[in-house]
């Protein structure tokens, strides 16, 4: 990535370097900017979901739906197994988006107790509209790193995630 000045991020870590300097604050560095590029790029994705009436938490409910396959269905429990949200907030999204007509609710013909979350024709146009324009927004936001860059990024940040995810299971 290259030459870059000194950023916000240094300018506390050298303020904690001089008030602390028994600390060790490098980690605070790369969190803090690893936090402050996420408020960035959700700034950025936002922007884009609300072109199309979205917010990202209901993009993640249509766009699970999406990558379902065929026929864009499924129930809440498989809906919750792939987001980190609690029933409620799903319950919650799940009346906001058949509000506005872009999920229905149905009860599972194999059984009667389950029900079903679909896309609506509706639905899956704003969702085909909202990936594609969310894939440029995303391409967009990359494009400040060369390819060579965003691979080598891509295998650090994969070892870091694993890596953290291992010890938050113990």
């Amino acid at each position: 990535m290259g030459e870059c000045g000194m950023d916000h991020v240094d300018e506390i870590l050298l303020q904690w370097r001089r008030e602390r300097p028994d600390l060790d604050v490098g980690p605070m560095g790369l969190i803090g900017r690893l936090g402050r590029i996420v408020h960035y790029l959700t700034r950025e994705m936002e922007k884009t979901f609300a072109t199309f009436g979205l917010t990202g938490a209901s993009f993640d409910v249509l766009a699970t739906l999406r990558r379902s396959g065929s026929p864009y269905s499924l129930s809440p429990g498989d809906l919750l197994a792939t987001m980190m949200i609690t029933s409620g907030t799903l319950t919650n999204r799940i009346d906001q988006l058949e509000k506005a007509g872009l999920v229905t609710r149905a009860q599972s013909s194999a059984d009667r107790r389950v029900v079903i979350i679909s896309l609506t024709p509706t639905g899956l146009a704003t969702v085909e509209a909202a990936v594609t324009a969310h894939v440029e927004t995303q391409k967009r936001l990359v494009s400040v790193l060369s390819d060579q860059e965003r691979a080598l990024l891509d295998v650090q940040l994969r070892a870091f995630l694993a890596g953290i995810a291992a010890r938050a299971s113990d």
